[in-house]
């Protein structure tokens, strides 16, 4: 049989919104939302969950390592670098899967070698087998991927490769790291491995693509008609810099265009595609633009009167994809209105996705009835909006009791805030340049702590004169920084609760940091 006859045509999706998704710039999620996320996903048919970089931070390796526990299904990924240390707090991270792998990753372009890591081919080579096979002492599944391999010369990433594969990696992943190659080039350099490689056979060959020139998702499908079997990919494209290919557009682009691209498939259920992208971007905090394909709110909207009058008389005229199948129901966000109970709520948030326990519906509950006196209508983004303050696990030393703001052309804004702390109830009034200003110098006096925004964004998430709107900030506290966000009919109320969390954040981190210290010490 040939080498182009042993190849499958099962595609293996390997999702790393947990990882890569993560680190794009403003994107923020903390230990449940991961774990929350990562269930999803599951749901949702990939095959492989990259939940993070263990080595990273404690937060890191508390979120892969619960991820290892509690979900079944995909195999469980955790990322490190060709480094002792690295590869031994992954493998404690990802020990309790049922399905481990271990991601180990070396550059071996020839800027890379010279610049970042000062070595030469034959150090690169030694690093990387000495690598896997110390992860292969802990899992069976190993992936390694040779660091920006679209810019390595093609001679030595063959080398590279047929070692890594000797030392008994099963995944071989080529990564486009800076989105610099075209279409062609990389298929043509996915099928040089094949013909270059005597045992590439023995593993999968993988590809992973940033968008830096748009070409994520082309450079990811040309590599499958190439030979490649596995796509590492994250919801509504997230990642470093100007992303990753998106999930989503490479899984219905094979379902299309199965003409072009014949018996590929992926266990991908395309109708969880919608809901998984709204929960990642709610989660996040990362908008997903109106005009994206598949997941955007006008993937599938019609404004000319000759494309409706199209759609009308036969959908497929202007709609290449049923919008049923993305799990974009037409009527389904109007859902509940205050007269529904508990058990509809639930109902209703399980559909989305969302899984509370019943301390945690009944605060949602309550927060749904306070909602539904305000609002005519109730719809999904709203229930995901408040759904999504239970799923965050940090912990609330102030919450806001109530505030009162005074505003206008020629009136100084003024805010009033009453804030709880435990038992004890606090209250405070400030000036500002506007009303968020001054409700933010209000919880500065309350808390004793003075942050500077740096960042500030608020759009309306869903629709009405009455819509809530959701605001996303970064504050920094001296030389930390944090990111959070929070959602109200009230824009000022919404401003002020994004900001408290920030505070918040910021005292439960030094809480910690001063336990431990005191931990340290008192360690003989």
């Amino acid at each position: 049989m040939t080498t182009k006859g042993k190849r499958k045509d099962r595609v293996l999706v390997f999702d790393t919104t947990l990882r890569d998704g993560e680190q794009s710039p403003g994107a923020s999620l903390d230990h449940r939302e991961k774990v929350e996320i990562a269930h999803q996903l599951a749901q949702l048919g990939v095959d492989i969950i990259e939940a993070g970089f263990p080595i990273a931070s404690p937060g890191d390796f508390r979120a892969v390592h619960e991820i290892a526990e509690a979900v079944t299904g995909p195999t469980i990924a955790g990322l490190a670098r060709c480094v002792e240390a690295d590869i031994a707090r992954c493998a404690e991270a990802v020990m309790p899967a049922r399905k481990p792998r271990i991601h180990v990753f070396l550059a071996t372009s020839a800027i890379h070698r010279k610049f970042k890591l000062r070595k030469a081919r034959a150090e690169i080579i030694k690093q990387a087998m000495k690598s896997v096979k110390q992860a292969k002492s802990f899992v069976n599944d190993v992936e390694f991927s040779p660091e920006d391999a679209s810019r390595t010369e093609p001679d030595f990433l063959a080398q590279v490769v047929e070692a890594a594969i000797d030392a008994g990696a099963t995944t071989i992943n080529i990564p486009d790291t800076v989105g610099y190659t075209m279409p062609s080039e990389f298929s043509h350099l996915i099928s040089y491995l094949y013909e270059s490689v005597p045992n590439i056979n023995d593993a999968v060959i993988s590809v992973h693509c940033h968008n830096d020139l748009g070409l994520g998702v082309a450079n990811s499908l040309a590599s499958l008609q190439a030979g490649a079997r596995q796509v590492e990919c994250t919801i509504n494209g997230l990642g470093e810099r100007a992303g990753n290919a998106a999930l989503e557009e490479v899984v219905m682009t094979l379902r299309t265009r199965n003409d072009v691209y014949g018996p590929l498939w992926t266990n991908i259920k395309p109708e969880r595609l919608v809901p998984v992208s709204r929960l990642v971007s709610r989660l996040t905090g990362m908008s997903v633009q109106r005009n994206k394909a598949i997941v955007g709110a006008n993937a599938f909207a019609h404004s000319s009167g000759v494309h409706q009058d199209g759609v009308i008389k036969e959908r497929s005229t202007y709609e290449i994809i049923d919008p049923a199948t993305v799990g974009c129901q037409d009527g389904s966000d109007l859902v509940l209105s205050k007269l529904s109970g508990k058990n509809g709520l639930k109902q209703a948030l399980n559909k989305m996705g969302i899984s509370l326990n019943a301390e945690e519906l009944a605060k949602v509950y309550e927060r749904f009835v306070d909602l539904a006196d305000k609002k005519k209508l109730i719809y999904d983004d709203d229930l995901l909006l408040i759904a999504s303050e239970q799923l965050s696990d940090a912990v609330n030393i102030y919450t806001l009791e109530c505030m009162q703001v005074t505003a206008g052309s020629s009136t100084i804004p003024t805010a009033t805030v009453k804030l709880c702390k435990g038992d004890e109830v606090l209250q405070e009034a400030a000036c500002g340049d506007g009303p968020v200003d001054a409700a933010c110098k209000a919880i500065d006096r309350i808390t004793n702590v003075s942050g500077r925004l740096t960042d500030y964004t608020l759009q309306a998430v869903t629709v009405g004169k009455d819509a809530m709107g959701e605001v996303s900030l970064r504050v920094a506290f001296d030389e930390e920084t944090i990111s959070a966000k929070a959602a109200s009919t009230d824009i000022v109320e919404a401003s002020a609760k994004a900001y408290l969390s920030c505070v918040n954040r910021l005292l439960s981190d030094r809480e910690a940091n001063g336990a431990n210290e005191t931990a340290t010490k008192e360690t003989p």
